[in-house]
């Protein structure tokens, strides 16, 4: 059964680096949340201490808007880690979290917050399924297109290939699937467990096409050459390999 539209909604961003990104963000998320869905988001930015103060600049931004929480976190670094302490914050009974570059569309959050309501447990911004598009351009490397379908490509056949797009973390869950799922990872590899995991407990989850835009400005976290997507993909596939033998 699907729950009423007046549900509260927190929305996790993990930063780095996205001070020329991060006010616009929320500013556009807010807006198309309020218009669409009627209520007003919580955000938690949660920022692993950016050089360029992206922490700051939220706060000082936001400062009277009680909605917006910055949790800045000196000593601690990694994506996964970053959205679990936002979830972990998070007072919302729907739990949301995306990239702040932008690649993300905030309109697309609408789409994904009303399919829960439907009735979903777990929707997930895709690239990969029919509608949706990887069309990142000359602000991040084209290595990141075509490593990005080889290894979902790869970790569908392994794991399912009911699911397509296992490296999106776009996405919108009931909180209370928080109680039973742990993140496990340092970076992307942490939603390849997560969504492996949601099957097995037979949540039942969909994916949403959505075209992935060339990030809006700043550098991609994700690498800028061959050796940092290699330095990173290898864990993705050691860690789809012990899902597979697990399943096994």
């Amino acid at each position: 059964m699907g729950k009423n539209n007046n549900e509260s909604i927190s929305i996790i961003l993990p930063t780095y680096n996205e001070a020329e990104n991060i006010t616009d963000l929320i500013c556009e998320i807010e807006l198309y949340i309020k218009n669409n869905i009627g209520v007003s988001p919580e955000f938690i930015v949660v920022d692993d201490d950016s050089p360029d103060r992206t922490w700051e600049i939220a706060q000082n931004y936001f400062d009277a808007n009680d909605n917006v929480k910055v949790i800045r976190r000196v000593n601690q670094k990694g994506l996964a880690s970053a959205i679990w302490t936002g979830i972990q914050a998070a007072k919302g009974n729907l739990v949301a979290w995306m990239d702040c570059d932008f690649s993300m569309p905030p309109f697309k959050l609408v789409e994904l917050i009303n399919k829960v309501h439907e009735g979903y447990d777990i929707c997930v911004g895709s690239r990969f399924i029919k509608g949706g598009k990887d069309i990142r351009g000359p602000v991040d490397s084209w290595i990141a297109v075509i490593l990005s379908r080889a290894m979902n490509s790869s970790i569908s056949f392994l794991l399912g290939s009911s699911f397509k797009d296992y490296t999106s973390g776009f996405v919108v869950a009931r909180r209370e699937i928080f109680e039973k799922i742990k993140f496990q990872g340092y970076y992307g590899e942490y939603f390849i467990d997560f969504i492996f995991k949601a099957r097995q407990y037979g949540y039942k989850i969909i994916e949403i096409p959505y075209y992935c835009a060339p990030r809006r400005s700043g550098i991609s976290k994700t690498g800028s050459n061959m050796m940092d997507y290699i330095s990173k993909g290898w864990k993705y596939i050691l860690l789809t390999l012990r899902l597979k033998f697990r399943k096994n």
